[in-house]
């Protein structure tokens, strides 16, 4: 049973969309610690144009788990993901707030200093070219300046749209791509906060889930590896990312999964806790067809960007605005469900009424290892989308029941100090 739900975990991300992966002709990147995984015996597979581990499978090596068994560890303790497929970009220049502004909802002035926020990239008609991470940062070389993480598979469309609106813009801003030349590792679970203070010697008691700070970490071969860290992450669970410079990706990830709390986690785990969570992916409960409203993601759009007589005004505001101030111009939602019989409804798989009126869609589901239960969400057509509602699967051809639940599924733990 557990191989199945293993191999059942596993398929969505085996079936990535063409608009997110490589040509086959293509060779794959690695990332700086890719020997890494492949000495720890991950089995590797192609994600976002990259040879990433979905699963740590080989027999009596330490950091070997059921896709279950990590999941629940990340839960219980703290699990290490290479996510250095995510493509990080600075902004510099006296008009780089103004230009952030301009390219996604978050409302970058009204941010402290070493503060960050979930936003998204509108596109004009208000759709989502991607989700990112957007931080007002500061450091001794850069001084104020904007660090910014966009996800691997979309990072090409979207430092082309930038390039195109930076020519437009005409202001004065620098955009440094620093994807590749750094380590980008999420330390997630309630002992990773542990872990840090441990490598820097530092407090993060006063540190609050989106804040940011530059830590030395310290140990081994480590001697002062001055990191940029995140109290963020994509699991639902307290935890960090963590920038690494390039030179010590290899060092940083050998002592931070030396550390006893710690295990290596992948792909397959990373989708099922991102999922019970209730947290979208692009490709699937996101795309340029898709606007935040509709979504459930209007709280990405600043209180400050809502005026749409502000300056300067977001790509896509009339629509999106439009939406957040008058609820009939969207007619669905993303929305959870729960079925406790059959299979787990896929990505593509039809929602209905209990008499077969189609009313949505399946965008990512699958069995939830903490709850044992089949999990999913979708777009499913107003007024359907309330908690409670009585719904229906269609999975291979066969109906099963499931209910409209609010999410996350798994309550989150998001650390305020």
């Amino acid at each position: 049973l557990a191989r199945r739900v293993g191999f059942s975990l596993v398929q969505p991300l085996m079936q990535g969309r063409p608009a997110t992966r490589c040509l086959a002709t293509q060779a794959l990147k690695k990332t700086l610690i890719h020997d890494e995984h492949v000495a720890d015996g991950a089995k590797m597979v192609e994600f976002a144009g990259y040879s990433m581990p979905v699963q740590y499978t080989k027999k009596g090596m330490p950091h070997t788990l059921s896709i279950i068994e990590s999941v629940k560890w990340t839960r219980e303790s703290a699990s290490l993901f290479d996510v250095s497929h995510m493509c990080s970009i600075r902004f510099t220049g006296a008009d780089a707030f103004d230009f952030i502004e301009r390219v996604t909802t978050t409302d970058v002035k009204g941010l402290e200093s070493m503060r960050g926020t979930l936003s998204v990239i509108p596109n004009e008609s208000g759709g989502v070219i991607d989700d990112c991470m957007v931080s007002k940062c500061q450091s001794e070389e850069h001084g104020l300046h904007v660090y910014q993480v966009v996800n691997g598979g979309c990072a090409p469309k979207d430092l082309k749209h930038f390039k195109t609106e930076l020519g437009k813009f005409g202001g004065d801003v620098k955009m440094d791509v620093l994807w590749d030349t750094c380590g980008l590792y999420a330390l997630q679970g309630p002992k990773a906060v542990q872990v840090l203070e441990r490598l820097s010697g530092a407090n993060l008691a006063t540190i609050s889930f989106g804040e940011s700070l530059w830590l030395s970490l310290q140990g081994d071969n480590l001697k002062d590896v001055k990191c940029l860290v995140t109290r963020c992450g994509y699991t639902g669970e307290d935890g960090f990312e963590v920038n690494v410079p390039g030179e010590a990706a290899v060092d940083v990830w050998r002592r931070l999964k030396s550390e006893p709390e710690v295990r290596l986690a992948a792909l397959g785990a990373r989708d099922a806790l991102r999922l019970e969570a209730g947290l979208c992916l692009y490709g699937h409960d996101l795309e340029e067809d898709i606007t935040p409203t509709e979504a459930g993601l209007s709280w990405v759009v600043g209180k400050a960007r809502r005026n749409p007589e502000a300056k300067p005004s977001f790509i896509g505001s009339e629509k999106i605005l439009g939406q957040i101030a008058d609820k009939s111009q969207y007619t669905r939602l993303r929305a959870g469900l729960i079925s406790t019989t059959g299979p787990p409804a896929r990505e593509g798989a039809d929602v209905e009424t209990p008499d077969g009126q189609p009313v949505g869609k399946i965008t990512s589901g699958t069995m939830s290892p903490c709850l044992r239960k089949n999990i999913a969400m979708g777009f499913i057509n107003k007024p359907y989308n309330k908690q409670g509602t009585e719904l229906q699967v269609v999975v291979r051809g066969k109906k099963y029941p499931a209910t409209v639940t609010k999410m996350p599924f798994v309550p989150t733990k998001y650390y305020k100090a």
